[in-house]
């Protein structure tokens, strides 16, 4: 089973996979995390105002995220090197992932590439209201990546914003769940560790 899980940055994704991956074994549930697959800074396209732009599939390396992928619905480990974006007081760890029978491919582009998107055997929308959705833009820039607060605003306006719009928002329609974090996300964690369960895991 192949379980895809998108949003809007600052919607929960992370919190949520978190919660979501504490429940199972290692062997029984493996996740795919999109921000591990960022292009090297060099390679990542600016915008007209010489700001370069995380916010756009280019920005991502897609085979690499594809291959990995499949090697692990193939029953292959997958290795990573964690992405710490330019944050120079985070050390980047390896990130092992074996196989396992469910996987969660999680990322802002997931949907719109086509070959990831017809892998799905379910879609999930995590949905904030956009001032949450600021919020803890905000706090995780600043404390996570080491971004000034002009710097994220410029951002979210200018990158995060037209993303959600081109590549999430002509989706919605095709997603199987949504499940709302402007409060918490407990339900919706309940729900899905219910479904996964009845795929034959304990």
């Amino acid at each position: 089973m192949i379980i895809g899980i998108t949003g809007g940055s600052g919607s929960g994704k992370t919190a949520f996979i978190r919660e979501l991956r504490s429940r199972f074994d290692h062997d029984q549930l493996a996740v795919v995390s999109e921000d591990n697959y960022y292009r090297p800074r060099q390679e990542q396209v600016p915008d007209e105002r010489g700001i370069l732009n995380f916010d756009i599939p280019e920005a991502i390396n897609e085979e690499a995220l594809l291959s990995d992928i499949v090697r692990l619905r193939n029953g292959q480990e997958v290795v990573r090197t964690e992405y710490t974006f330019n944050n120079d007081q985070l050390r980047p760890r390896e990130i092992f992932t074996k196989a396992a029978p469910v996987i969660v491919v999680e990322g802002l582009f997931i949907l719109h590439r086509k070959e990831i998107r017809t892998m799905m055997d379910l879609s999930i929308l995590i949905h904030a209201r956009d001032e949450l959705k600021l919020i803890r833009r905000i706090h995780r820039d600043q404390e996570e990546r080491n971004y000034p607060l002009e710097d994220v605003l410029y951002r979210y306006q200018y990158h995060v914003a037209p993303a959600y719009q081109k590549y999430i928002a002509p989706y919605l329609e095709e997603i199987d769940l949504t499940i709302n974090n402007n409060n918490h996300f407990r339900t919706g964690v309940d729900l899905l560790t219910s479904y996964i369960r009845q795929f034959g895991l304990k």
